[in-house]
């Protein structure tokens, strides 16, 4: 199995604001929703769905694994508890979305833990997030390259993060993108916006389809439904290798997120 290259990513939105971008996004024909168990928008996007009418045959779910339940007796019964939220007797794709906090927890005993769940039918595939080439390796030994589907690392024009791309693709290890359009402040940028304009697309869209044509997966989100169609057109933009190149050139190493009590040593 593969992971789609679009999708809608639903971090921040809580409340009826997550149930209205998901039935939206629905409604114009995503059919690839991320959450997270930190997130708290688990039983929101299942009500979504569920109300939608989209048979969970033509979804792909994601969710993670928070850090307070990596442990072996924790992990599963979280996510028995996160498919309650979702509706759902399986989610598609599970996620260990940081590394275990100075590594209180193995990475032996979590990755153990979510084969385990896969094995039990919980979850379709398996995957980390936040994970460095040093943490990947790791994980490679527990479980094999072959089971990890993806890590899902911050990725966009101003931080491309080509060591741990590299090393995830030499283990046939796919890369999701998260905050592709880095908050946002790739949207105003002269070398995106010149090439949008000879695309005559938006900057998001250009952005988005970046991503996508180095064969990362993007999970950009919106609470706007003009946004969300918008974003969706990025499936069909092919850049060229010139603009390729020129946002190439963007990268300058600009994490803009990393949070102290639990982000891991970068590469």
């Amino acid at each position: 199995m593969s992971i789609p290259a679009f999708g809608l990513g639903t971090f921040r939105l809580k409340d009826q604001v997550v149930i209205d971008a998901v039935r939206t996004a629905l409604e114009l024909g995503y059919r690839v929703i991320d959450t997270a168990q930190i997130y708290g928008n688990e039983a929101e996007i299942g009500q979504a769905i569920a109300e939608s009418g989209v048979p969970r045959s033509e979804l792909f779910i994601t969710t993670k694994i928070w850090v307070d339940h990596f442990a072996a007796d924790k992990l599963i019964p979280s996510l028995r508890d996160s498919l309650v939220k979702l509706r759902t007797d399986h989610v598609d794709l599970t996620l260990i979305h940081w590394p275990s906090p100075k590594g209180a927890v193995a990475v032996s005993e979590f990755m153990g833990a979510l084969a385990e769940a896969k094995a039990l039918g919980l979850t379709r595939q398996i995957g980390v997030s936040n994970f460095t080439r040093d943490l990947m390796q790791q994980a490679i030994d527990v479980v094999g390259a072959g089971e990890i589907a993806t890590n899902q690392v911050e990725l966009h024009p101003y931080l491309q993060n080509r060591a741990v791309a590299a090393f995830a693709s030499t283990h046939g290890i796919q890369v999701t993108s998260y905050m592709t359009l880095a908050y946002g402040k790739v949207i105003n940028d002269p070398v995106i916006a010149r090439i949008a304009e000879r695309h005559q697309a938006t900057t998001a869209q250009v952005t988005l389809a970046w991503a996508m044509q180095l064969g990362y997966a993007v999970i950009p989100s919106s609470t706007r439904r003009a946004n969300l169609a918008s974003n969706l057109k990025a499936t069909s933009l092919r850049l060229s290798d010139a603009d390729m190149a020129d946002i190439a050139a963007l990268d300058r190493g600009e994490r803009l997120t990393s949070p102290a009590s639990i982000a891991p040593v970068w590469d």
